[in-house]
């Protein structure tokens, strides 16, 4: 007698296919689900291999346009970068996964969910945290948790084996384990000679490659290269990420980040179309956006990134500063100029219908509406807490 449905989240790898039939040995049908979210995938291949492994139903989604308009571009208008560096090409894609996954096992009545993740990583998190906030009800079966799975498959090694006996084909062998993760945003890697996105800069053209991005409140709607107009929902995304920077190199970081878990790890990633996006966004934002706002915002971006890092997408206080986000993106429009140049982005200009940057107000030549003796006071005002705090610093020596 079946246990209950369990939805399985697919990727057609390894480990997912090993979990596949070890959930039917354990007595559940199984339902699995795999996400298009631009990675080079044959999902055909996918779906047939998990038929054949037994699988009740095969979902293949294809969640592209959710996942950019959804997900990509709120990263974007916060400027979202964990720790000063990952633009979180991995994380971002989590809820989005997680949400489909929630709502096919909604829609067949399934009791269980269940996902290849480890039991030291962070997507463990993102993806259960996000199904118990969609399905307070559900059940998560997560294997790299339980002691029968993890102490029966201790390695790779374990899993070629079991693949081998019970007849599951596998795309990687035991000299090449290890697994990459990819989306239309990024890919992250396992080793640094892995670079499948990017040519190394050394490689890349010795002339550079200049774009013109347009925003509409912080969002990006089109991409002008060499004089062609690129449109569409996550085309400009597309284009950025695989025909500028294949040739360029914009994009690669090689960092040690802290998981929200407790350790240190070391991600190798890829995002060069994110990349670029980021140096422009920034551009146009602090062209239109009030001081004050920015430096608000700033800080609201900052624990964005935190948030999506530790998979909180779907918490109160992220829906929160994602609404103030969104708020502060209301008048971030316009085209920023840039070139992509051997791994680095150089900003050419910008234009903006609702610029804040007055060039009379600030010339030397125009006195406009500017009194300079109004600085004075200004300076001596600020300067206030400046002197007392060192007449007292001097009493203080003096005394001693």
């Amino acid at each position: 007698m079946s246990k209950g449905t369990v939805v399985l989240a697919y990727s057609g790898g390894l480990d997912t296919s090993c979990i596949l039939v070890w959930l039917k040995e354990e007595g559940y049908d199984v339902i699995t689900f795999l996400a298009n979210i631009g990675q080079e995938e044959d999902f055909d291949a996918a779906k047939k291999k998990a038929e054949s492994l037994g699988a009740k139903k095969v979902f293949i989604e294809d969640l592209r346009a959710e996942f950019v308009e959804e997900f990509i571009w709120p990263s974007v208008q916060a400027s979202a970068i964990y720790e000063d560096r990952y633009l979180l090409g991995t994380s971002v894609a989590r809820p989005c996964i997680a949400r489909r996954q929630i709502q096919i096992a909604r829609q067949e009545g399934a009791q269980y969910v269940s996902h290849g993740a480890t039991g030291k990583g962070n997507d463990q998190i993102r993806f259960e945290l996000t199904c118990y906030a969609l399905y307070p009800e559900v059940k998560i079966i997560a294997p790299w948790r339980i002691p029968e799975f993890y102490n029966r498959f201790v390695g790779r090694k374990d899993l070629m084996e079991y693949a081998k006996k019970h007849g599951i084909p596998v795309p990687v062998t035991p000299k090449a384990p290890w697994s990459m993760d990819a989306n239309l945003m990024h890919i992250s890697h396992a080793p640094a000679d892995l670079y499948l996105m990017t040519k190394s800069p050394e490689d890349a053209p010795n002339s550079p490659d200049v774009l013109e991005i347009e925003f509409k409140k912080g969002v990006c709607l089109s991409v002008y290269i060499s004089s062609s107009h690129v449109v569409g929902l996550f085309s400009p995304l597309v284009q950025l990420g695989f025909m500028i920077q294949r040739r360029h190199g914009v994009g690669r970081i090689d960092i040690v980040e802290n998981r929200f878990i407790g350790m240190k790890s070391r991600g190798i990633y890829e995002t060069p179309g994110g990349t670029i996006l980021y140096h422009a966004h920034l551009d146009i934002e602090t062209f239109t956006l009030d001081r004050e706002v920015r430096r608000i915002k700033q800080g609201l971006g900052v624990k964005f990134a935190e948030m999506l890092y530790n998979g909180f997408w779907y918490s109160p206080e992220c829906e929160f500063v994602r609404h103030c986000i969104d708020k502060s993106q209301e008048s971030v429009d316009g085209k920023v100029q840039l070139s992509v140049f051997k791994g680095q982005v150089y900003i050419l200009g910008r234009e903006s219908p609702k610029s804040l940057y007055n060039e009379e107000l600030v010339s030397m030549d125009v006195q406009g509406d500017y009194d300079p003796c109004d600085a004075s006071g200004f300076i001596k005002i600020n300067a206030v807490r400046l002197r007392e705090h060192h007449r007292l610093q001097g009493e203080h020596r003096s005394k001693h």
